[in-house]
This record gives structure tokens, C-alpha cells and sequence, in this order.
């Protein structure tokens, strides 16, 4: 539940960005997640002569977010994630696509995904007011179906680029 030292995750990020195939444009998932990230990162920007156009925050409420990773599976063979609400197998226990066992992950627990939460209100969730004050940030009701979602995060970074 706890977060990457931030000069592990800011150095990944910095090699990241310096490749080529993002000089045009890159989505940064998870990233940053701290008030110290978000400030390594305009660091980063400055280097490489870029800047942010959007930040998109997805909301949901903590309660649903317990629902959903607890229910979470996975097949230990080929990774084919399902939910054991949202998207069950057909066969129980089994994955779709090649049969094998579905499992959860040690990590998916109520307990352990209720720090994660603890941790996001400390140390993200701050960066809501910050990205705000720069007029970068966008939210977006992540309790819509998956497709209205997408539709809107897609509609937020178009109008971004122009």
C-alpha cells in the first residue's frame, strides 16, 4: 500500500519522457502522486521543453473502489483479469481464454486497499487544488459505464491539444 520512493519513480519517469517516441505527446497514468513528484515533474518538462495540457483525475468513491479491487481476479497463466461482479468467467473460477485458475492477488484486500486509500488522501489527493490553481485539471465520474469513461476522457485531451 505504500508508494515508490519518489527518486526511483522521478528517474523512471525522466528516462521515459527523454525517449523520442514522447516527444509529441505522452499520458502519464499514476503519475505524479505526490506534491514533490508533481514538482520533479515540471522539472522534468522545463529539461525536455514540454509542458502538461490536462491532468484527469477519475473519481470514485472509496466504498466502490473496495468493491472493485476485492472482486478483482486474475489467470495465473496469460493475466486475462475479470471481476468476480463486473465480469465473472463463465466457468467459475476459470479463465475465458485459455482455462486456467483465476486468482486474487495477496494486495487485493479490503485491509490493504484501504491504506492505499489512507495513503492517497495524504499524499494525492492534495494534488487536486494544485493542478487546479494551474487550470489543468479535469474530473471525471469514474461510477459511469467503462465506454462513457473513455468517451470523455478522449473529449478532455482533444480539447487539450487544440
Amino acid at each position: 500500500g505504500s508508494l515508490v520512493p519518489d527518486e526511483v519513480t522521478i528517474e523512471i519517469i525522466h528516462a521515459r519522457l527523454s525517449q523520442s517516441d514522447c516527444a509529441k505527446g505522452f499520458i502519464l497514468d499514476g503519475f505524479p502522486r505526490t506534491i514533490a513528484q508533481a514538482d520533479a515533474l515540471n522539472t522534468i518538462l522545463i529539461e525536455l521543453n514540454t509542458k502538461l495540457t490536462k491532468v484527469i483525475n477519475i473519481n470514485v468513491p472509496a466504498e466502490e473502489l473496495i468493491k472493485r479491487a476485492t472482486g478483482r481476479r486474475i489467470c495465473k497463466k496469460c493475466g486475462a483479469t475479470y471481476h468476480t461482479k463486473f465480469n465473472p468467467p463463465k466457468k467459475a473460477n476459470r479463465c475465458d481464454k485459455c482455462g486456467e485458475e483465476l486468482f486474487q492477488r495477496t494486495d487485493d484486500n479490503e485491509e490493504t486497499i484501504r491504506k492505499r486509500l489512507k495513503v492517497y488522501e495524504e499524499s494525492t489527493r492534495p494534488l487536486i487544488e494544485y493542478y487546479k490553481r494551474q487550470g489543468l485539471y479535469t474530473e471525471i465520474d469514474g461510477r459511469q459505464p467503462i465506454e462513457k469513461v473513455t468517451e470523455e476522457m478522449i473529449k478532455t485531451i482533444t480539447l487539450a491539444k487544440d
